[in-house]
């Protein structure tokens, strides 16, 4: 059997999460919301994920707070509102696909926060033309010639704190199966790992240990509050010299791994315009395979990962245990369907779908009978 479409019990200590293969939907920032919520671009492109095939479906970054949002229009879960919205269009779009367990990325934006959209520059807004006021572990702008962010206080770290803590009560509610906390891609709680953005002097700066500690306190305060799996995202190195790298990495992953963490997904970079990442075909792959190895959690590989037997072959190496796609996702709706013709797995499908597949991969649907009257 391909381990690609094999099962996956994704572990949790208040119960695990049965993945019916091990293929992901990785996050993927829609800038679709209004005033935080979810709208009808959100009920169409889950939809669309949730007939994928695939196993499990990431939402986007989700802002915990107003002030937390990469750009004005991104998907939040901070009040009953954005919540009603968020759960509201989830549950109508879960109406119209088969049964796939749902994750959502929660996250702050720390100082890359108050930016417009990508398709409209995705530089830092000004104040009177839609921006905010930005927070960060120090007062250290992204680019130069950025405002600086304020410099978070112990009182404003604690909201946020709770802020994250009120999210995943919020997610819990309205049906969402996992969260992963976005540590990754230069947002808040890389902000704090990284001494590129976090140049604190008090326990929260400094040393590696000072500087994970904030996520850690995060991580455990949702943990307490969640039933279901709580994994992070993590940017495993900043492609920078001397800053973020793989060692602090490992440290972290094991930290993690001894609070209680059930995942943890493998990205790199976004944290410094002075990075340098040599981009290929699963470039970040051995940074999954090197995390795995010193910490035993379950691990989520990403990154340019864009064919089934190049999926399969990492999982057989034991690079990692989950593969997560996203553009791919995009640009080929039906990716999974592919590689489960590639590799004589099933997957399920709507009804409606049945008959759409040439007669020499209708196996792929499993035990399904496609016919008509």
């Amino acid at each position: 059997m391909s381990l690609l479409f094999s099962p996956y019990l994704l572990p949790s200590p208040k119960g695990g999460l049965t993945l019916a293969n091990r293929i992901v939907i990785a996050p993927m920032c829609q800038y679709s919301a209004r005033n935080g919520e979810a709208t009808d671009w959100h009920l169409a492109h889950w939809t669309s994920l949730l007939n994928s095939g695939a196993g499990l479906l990431t939402i986007e970054a989700t802002a915990i707070s107003s002030e937390g949002r990469i750009t004005p229009d991104c998907l939040g879960l901070w009040d009953e509102r954005t919540e009603h919205a968020l759960g509201d269009t989830l549950a109508r779009a879960r109406a119209l696909a088969p049964a796939m367990p749902v994750c959502i990325q929660l996250s702050h934006a720390g100082r890359k926060a108050s930016s417009a959209t990508p398709w409209h520059g995705g530089q830092l807004l000004a104040l009177d033309q839609g921006g905010w006021p930005t927070l960060a572990p120090s007062d250290v702008p992204q680019l130069p010639t950025e405002r600086p962010p304020a410099a978070l206080t112990l009182a404003q770290m604690a909201q946020v704190k709770a802020d994250f803590v009120a999210a995943a009560q919020r997610a819990q509610r309205i049906g969402i199966d996992a969260i992963e906390l976005h540590a990754a891609h230069g947002y808040l709680l890389h902000q704090f790992l990284s001494p590129i953005a976090n140049q604190r002097t008090d326990a929260y700066g400094g040393s590696t240990e000072n500087r994970m500690r904030f996520p850690l306190e995060v991580f455990v305060a949702v943990r307490q509050v969640f039933d279901g799996p709580v994994g992070l995202r993590v940017s495993a190195t900043d492609w920078v010299e001397g800053a973020w790298d793989l060692a602090q990495t490992e440290t972290f992953a094991l930290q993690l791994k001894a609070l209680g963490c059930d995942f943890i997904h493998i990205s790199t970079a976004g944290v410094s315009p002075l990075q340098k990442i040599p981009v290929g075909p699963a470039y970040q792959v051995p940074f999954a395979r090197e995390v795995r190895k010193a910490s035993g959690l379950t691990t989520t590989a990403v990154g340019l990962i864009t064919e089934p037997q190049q999926a399969e072959d990492i999982l057989q190496a034991g690079d990692a245990d989950l593969i997560a796609l996203a553009r791919a996702l995009l640009y080929r709706p039906r990716w999974p369907w592919e590689a489960a013709a590639a590799l004589k797995g099933t997957v399920t499908a709507s009804a409606p779908y049945w008959r759409c597949l040439p007669r020499e991969v209708q196996a792929i649907f499993g035990d399904i009978r496609i016919g008509q009257r």
